[in-house]
């Protein structure tokens, strides 16, 4: 998914230089490029020069590349020029790459580049020998944003609605992720985040930055994330200075709905018949990546064709252990006695097993015995240190009335 949205990132950047077809070069390939209009590329001039863009399909490496932009006898050049900065091995299918080439009937190409990622780029200069090669990285500038809202059916959906990028909704889900249940959030609750975030060539959104700081209100209580440094680690602590950091995450994977809760009575819709339940269903799409609510270890893996299809046992330390059944396999080096981290990917959600369809059936046992994942509480980290109170103190003091003086500015705006 990160590499479809760097993808669509690229063809905005290209569609934002202005370019128009050039069948010149290489017109084997399905979507070749364009002129560009402006004065630089990449900080190359090209007020005289074509850009053209192409993209990687399946099966092609360097050498087809290179045959099909008729430079094979570069092709060895080439690839001593540009040393480890060019990976043949790592080239994906739908990765971008550009010529710029001159403009006569005989065009000639002075540049090839590969996009690594929406900020790296390797140049391979072919303009006069011999060929040289450099890594180019564009300007990326940071923005601190403001945004508040209300929720009514989903965070990702408040947030989206309000204009911002809703990813920030997994940001904020990763913040509170021992304090708040996000499958339970509630269409009276709110939010208020100051955050910062990232632009290439101070356009194109890249990401979400960092969380400078937030206020949550679920069912009716205020959660506040104050980031705090101490030790060279920055982490979230609550308005009494008490880490957000728990020993277990609230759930084992992103956003998805709960279908069966923990019960003594459930009906089962297979066997027709009450039965416990001593876990929780969470419904999501086939292959959603599993993770560990806690650090610990691997003790059992394996399979049960009647009951949980493929499943995990993790022991947490010397009270508890965690299930997750149904999955549809297993994350690469996930084995018995492998030692996983808290947030760790460990499988994926499947079918497998006794089920009617995707979910995972997510169970904890408390010294044994199994007890409801979504009341279990757990004991916070390690607070502020006595002597930076009142350096945090400071810090939660400012960002309080930041938020409470851009929060007075949006009301006016939307008044007004």
């Amino acid at each position: 998914m990160r590499y479809f949205i760097e993808s669509c990132f690229l063809l905005m950047l290209v569609w934002l230089v202005g370019c128009k077809p050039n069948s010149a070069v290489a017109p084997q390939i399905d979507y070749s490029g364009v002129r560009d209009t402006s004065d630089y590329f990449l900080d190359i001039c090209v007020d005289s020069l074509d850009v053209n863009y192409y993209t990687i399909r399946q099966g092609e490496s360097l050498s087809v590349i290179f045959s099909q932009l008729e430079i094979s006898s570069l092709g060895d050049s080439i690839i001593r020029a540009a040393g480890d900065l060019l990976e043949p091995k790592k080239l994906r299918e739908g990765a971008s790459y550009y010529t710029i080439t001159t403009r006569d009937d005989d065009p000639q190409i002075q540049y090839l580049i590969f996009g690594k990622s929406l900020t790296d780029h390797v140049v391979i200069d072919l303009s006069y020998p011999p060929v040289g090669a450099y890594l180019y990285r564009k300007e990326v500038t940071l923005h601190r944003r403001y945004l508040d809202g209300s929720v009514s059916s989903s965070l990702w959906n408040a947030i989206r609605d309000r204009g911002a990028d809703p990813i920030l909704a997994i940001h904020l889900s990763d913040v509170y992720a021992w304090q708040i249940d996000f499958f339970a959030i509630q269409p009276q609750d709110s939010f208020r985040v100051i955050y910062t975030e990232a632009f290439i060539d101070d356009t194109i959104p890249l990401n979400i930055a960092t969380i400078d700081g937030a206020v949550f209100v679920h069912e009716g209580r205020e959660f506040v994330a104050v980031p705090f440094t101490q030790d060279s680690v920055r982490e979230f602590f609550d308005a009494d200075g008490q880490s957000l950091h728990k020993e277990f995450l609230k759930a084992p994977l992103d956003f998805f709905r709960i279908t069966s809760r923990f019960t003594n009575a459930r009906f089962h819709p297979i066997l027709k018949r009450y039965r416990a339940h001593h876990g929780v269903d969470y419904a999501a799409p086939s292959g959603t990546p599993v993770k560990s609510i806690g650090s610990g270890k691997v003790i059992a893996r394996g399979y049960e064709g009647g009951g949980g299809g493929n499943y995990l046992k993790i022991k947490h330390n010397s009270v508890y252990t965690t299930s997750y059944m149904h999955l549809r396999g297993f994350a690469k080096g996930i084995v018995v006695g492998s030692t996983v981290r808290q947030g760790e990917v460990i499988g994926y959600v499947g079918s497998t097993g006794l089920s009617t369809g995707p979910h995972l059936d997510f169970r904890v046992y408390k010294n044994g015995q199994p007890v409801n994942p979504l009341t279990i509480e757990s004991p916070p980290s390690h607070p502020v240190r006595p002597e930076l109170r009142d350096s945090f103190n400071t810090v939660k003091r400012e960002l309080l009335d930041e938020m409470l003086i851009l929060s007075q500015q949006n009301n006016n705006l939307i008044q007004n």
